[in-house]
């Protein structure tokens, strides 16, 4: 048994052992890890309901609708594991399983049977609105302990989310009969 462990926790070495060096306070870190795992769940959750709707868009504009989800969970996608690669880097855990992604995730899943081309693409605009408005408010909690590289990668991400909203907004007033 390691010095760090003790009978009553056996596990705790192992614990200490994914504590990653940083000069970063450890009341910080977990403070900044925790809103990351909230992204994360809510990245995985809004990419599989965007893979949804993609998988089972249909109507007129089928082919540039289905592009578009196909892109945009990509994008979703490809934000997931930098996101929880900076909580590792921070000394923290990130996410096991599907079961934590559900109780952290603050979107959530459409298992209507059919579900009409415009509100899809409503439904994900307001998802990716409230991505945007989680991903501001985690930034504050980097801001407010220390941690300028989190909030950095944030901004990133905040840009393409509201990149996203743009152009679903768009794309669904022409399906609601709104555009030019």
């Amino acid at each position: 048994m390691s010095k760090l462990a003790t009978k009553d926790h056996p596990s705790l070495s192992k614990v200490a052992s994914l504590a990653t060096p940083t000069d970063l306070d450890r009341k910080k870190t977990g403070a900044v890890a925790a809103e990351l795992n909230k992204l994360v769940a809510d990245a995985f959750v809004l990419y599989l309901k965007t893979k949804n709707f993609h998988w089972h868009m249909s109507g007129p504009h089928f082919r540039d609708y289905h592009l578009l989800l196909d892109e945009q969970a990509d994008q979703i996608f490809a934000s997931i594991d930098p996101l929880a690669e900076r909580a590792r880097k921070l000394g923290e855990r990130t996410l096991r399983g599907h079961q934590e992604i559900l109780s952290l995730a603050s979107i959530k899943d459409n298992l209507d049977d059919f579900v009409p081309p415009a509100e899809m693409l409503a439904i994900l605009m307001n998802d990716n609105k409230a991505m945007a408005h989680s991903m501001r408010k985690a930034h504050e909690i980097c801001d407010d302990n220390d941690d300028p590289a989190t909030a950095s990668l944030l901004e990133i991400y905040i840009d393409e989310t509201e990149r996203r909203t743009w152009f679903l907004f768009e794309t669904a007033r022409i399906a609601s009969g709104g555009g030019h």
